[in-house]
């Protein structure tokens, strides 16, 4: 019973720095606070696709810190502008290589929740779910909760 406890006590949320992220960060807060769990903050860097003469070139050997460092500080700033400086729950921020949907998967293993923003700061701003989003649903080994924007409001919503 322990066991089971302590999984539901972990709740891990993807955070781009778009608004359905940010909607989905205070959503993963509150059910924290419930719940007297911690919440994984984590956000995704990969390489960015370089194109040129030969087809996709290699980024340089000093990208890869670049490219961390620059989404350490991005996911940072976001928490603390979504949350203040003492949010309700104890939040961790984690930032890893990878595509968001790989990323946010691999965290879901051993957590209770997944929680996802619907759309977030790709390129379709049409669709109603974004791939990310749709992928975590179709695929998470616990359960998801997609938080929306109510664009007429602002205020999120799960859906």
């Amino acid at each position: 019973m322990d066991d089971q406890h302590g999984a539901a006590d972990r709740v891990v949320v993807g955070v781009d720095g778009s608004p359905s992220s940010r909607q989905a960060l205070r959503w993963a807060v509150r059910q924290a606070t419930l719940t007297g769990g911690t919440v994984r903050a984590l956000t995704a860097w990969d390489y960015p696709q370089y194109h040129g003469a030969l087809g996709w070139l290699p980024p340089s050997s000093g990208d890869e810190d670049a490219l961390e460092a620059r989404a350490r500080e991005d996911l940072t700033r976001c928490v603390e502008e979504t949350l203040g400086a003492r949010p309700p729950a104890e939040v961790r921020t984690e930032v890893q290589y990878g595509t968001p949907a790989s990323v946010l998967l691999r965290a879901a293993r051993d957590a209770s929740l997944l929680v996802v923003g619907s759309r977030g700061l790709g390129g379709f701003a049409g669709l109603l779910l974004g791939s990310v989003a749709q992928h975590c649903a179709q695929h998470a080994a616990c359960p998801v909760v997609v938080v929306r924007e109510d664009t007429a409001t602002g205020i999120g919503d799960a859906d």
